[in-house]
Order: C-alpha cells, then structure tokens, then sequence
C-alpha cells in the first residue's frame, strides 16, 4: 500500500510584541513631602457620602432662605396693601393735649393779638379749683406802659428788653386775709421773656425795684404799700407774676405756706393753665421749666 504523504509543516505566526510595562520600584519617603496614603474603595466611598451629605445639606438651607424670603415679602406686600373701598387709611397716632391749631406763644410774631383784662379775668370770682372757694376780683387793668406795674430798674427791664403791655388784676384770697396783685408782662419773645425772668431775684435782693400791687379801693391799700412775697415764671414770651400781701399791712413770713399756695393758684393753675392754654390751643409754646415758688421772693414795702 501507498504510504500517506507527511503532513507539510504550516508556518507558525510570529508572537505579538506585548508592551512591556515597567515596575516601579518601592516609593522611598523623602523628607519634607507629604505622604499621600493609597485610597481604598471604603476611603471614596466615605468621601462620597460625605459629598452628598454637603449637597443635601446647601439645598436645605437654601430652600429655607427662600421660604424665609417668600415670607418676609409676603409681609411686606400685607403692610402696604392698599385697604378696601370705604376703609380709611391707618395715619399714625400723636398724642396732643390742646387742639391742633393755634398761635406759638414764643414770640409775639406768632401770637400778635395783644392781651385783654377780659380775656385774663373773665369775671368777678375766679374758681382755681372745683369744690373749693373762689378769689373774689376787685379790679383789673390792661396797660401798654409796663413800667405802671414796677419800680426802679424792674421797670427799666422791662420797658428796654420790649415790654409792650401788662394786663393785671387784684383779688382778695378766699380766706381774706390776703391781698393779690397778679398778671402777665408781654415780651417780644420767650428769650427776651426768660432775661427778665433772671433778673429779677438779684434787683429785688439788691432792692433795686419792684413789683407794684395795685390798690382796688380804701381797704386794699396793703397791696400796693406793704411788704410782699412774689413769685413769677416764663410762659413763651410772657412773665407772669403774682404778690402777695397780708390784708392787715403786717410782714408775711418766709415759709407762710397760704402764700405759696395763693401763688401757685394765680401762677401756674390760672395764669399758666388756663389763660395761655387757652391762647396757644394747639401751638408749639414750651412749658414752664421752672416750679413757679422757685422763681419767688421777698420785696419790701413801698417808700411812698
């Protein structure tokens, strides 16, 4: 039998050249760097979640400014809403204890109507207080010569620093046994006012003038001759005044109490708070900043 033919040898393909892939060799630490450990997968996985958790927590807080920020504007847009047809609009509250319009009784620019004995003195009694008895009026007088109210350089204050008038009256006290002379000296205005009102305390200590009550019959003649206490304050650019003599002509002590209180009657409860509340109704006048017994003092009796 024939013999097979032996197999023909095939060529074999010549291997791939594979990339050779260095090794590195062991990382030597060097001094001054930083070692960088190798990461593991728990190290990014911790750091992922720690990512999200960042993420989560900005959006939280940025969805809390905007809910904040819709609130705030929402208020806002409630406060100036404007309100319904037929509602008036809300106006700020202002606390006044007068009417709103009148005269500033700081200067006479302001208050221009001069002063009347009526408009001071309304009528023949005059009541301080409910309940308790009244003054009896015994004569009043308006007068554009202030000087016809004082003596010596009392009346030279007034008359140079712009006294243009003096409105006052003389009453007899409740109780009777006392005598008043009281009114009010019209100034140009409260700083001219208020220089009068210093003056007075050292021309009457040096007795350099004084006040002059003013007789209103036979048996008044102790209040325009005796030895008086007085008392005075500043109301805008007026003076008012108040003296105070016994009936009988006799000295009244420093610390008579009936005559501090007579001259709180006349100052501050009439003159103050009745006649010039009146005039400012509503104006802008300032208050006394002094108790009206402060401003007071003894004067002597006349020399004529």
């Amino acid at each position: 039998m024939p013999q097979p033919a032996p197999p023909v040898p095939q060529p074999v393909p010549a291997a791939t050249a594979r990339p050779t892939v260095p090794i590195p060799a062991s990382p030597t630490a060097r001094t001054g760097d930083a070692w960088d450990p190798p990461r593991t997968r728990h190290t990014d996985r911790r750091r992922g979640g720690r990512v999200l958790q960042t993420l989560i927590g900005g959006a939280a807080v940025l969805l809390l400014l905007s809910l904040t920020g819709l609130a705030v504007a929402a208020l806002l847009d409630e406060r100036v809403t404007t309100p319904p047809a037929g509602q008036p609009t809300p106006q700020p509250t202002v606390e006044q204890t007068t009417a709103p319009a009148g005269s500033d009784l700081d200067s006479r620019d302001t208050d221009q109507a001069a002063l009347t004995a009526k408009e001071v003195f309304p009528a023949k009694s005059l009541v301080i207080t409910d309940g308790k008895p009244a003054y009896r009026v015994l004569k009043t007088q308006a007068s554009a010569n202030c000087a016809s109210a004082a003596t010596g350089e009392i009346a030279d204050l007034l008359v140079r620093l712009g006294c243009n008038q003096v409105v006052r009256g003389t009453l007899r006290s409740p109780d009777g046994d006392h005598l008043v002379t009281a009114g009010l000296f019209n100034l140009t205005d409260v700083a001219s006012a208020q220089r009068v009102r210093d003056r007075i305390r050292p021309l009457l200590d040096d007795r350099q003038g004084r006040f002059r009550g003013m007789k209103a019959g036979d048996d008044t003649e102790a209040v325009e001759k005796a030895a008086a206490r007085v008392g005075w304050q500043v109301r805008g650019h007026y003076v008012a005044y108040c003296l105070v003599t016994r009936a009988d002509g006799e000295r009244i002590p420093t610390d008579d109490t009936t005559a501090r209180e007579i001259m709180y009657d006349l100052i501050e409860l009439h003159l103050n708070r009745s006649v010039l509340d009146r005039r400012a109704a509503g104006g802008t006048a300032g208050q006394p900043t002094d108790g009206p017994t402060e401003d007071s003092a003894g004067q002597r009796g006349s020399d004529d």
